[in-house]
């Protein structure tokens, strides 16, 4: 069972169920529970103060969101270490994973159409594919 788990939250409502379910999973197994927001940069930054400014708006769009979380994590008693990246979700997560050891990764499935998922692919395919541990997907 894992000892380490990270959570994917971009704040759908399938992240919500993910949530969820790796408080219980958590608490059931005495893990480590972290989660990771990512704020997906559109271009490159040039330079440090576009990385900062970047930085700076991804903190005000998910702060509700991990608000929301560390909340419901203080509710039920587990500790939350959260975590807010900048850049591409897949590639932001997969690096975090093998740079901090996890064991699991929780990440909740939001639907797209099939002609979405053939083209372009999801977010949750691309994880399951290169994350280096478990990657349990929450419907």
């Amino acid at each position: 069972m894992p000892s380490k788990i990270l959570l994917a939250n971009d704040g759908s409502q399938g992240a919500a169920r993910a949530l969820a379910f790796a408080l219980d999973m958590t608490k059931r197994e005495k893990a480590e529970l972290h989660m990771v927001c990512v704020e997906e940069t559109q271009w490159m930054p040039g330079n440090r103060e576009e990385v900062i400014g970047e930085k700076e708006l991804a903190n005000h769009r998910f702060e509700g969101v991990i608000e929301d979380a560390t909340a419901e994590a203080r509710k039920r008693r587990v500790k939350l270490e959260t975590h807010l990246l900048v850049g591409h979700p897949v590639k932001a997560i997969a690096a975090f994973l093998k740079e901090k050891g996890f064991d699991a990764l929780v990440i909740g499935y939001v639907g797209h159409s099939q002609v979405y998922g053939m083209l372009i692919g999801s977010t949750v395919d691309r994880l399951v594919r290169l994350a280096p541990c478990t990657v349990i997907v929450v419907k």
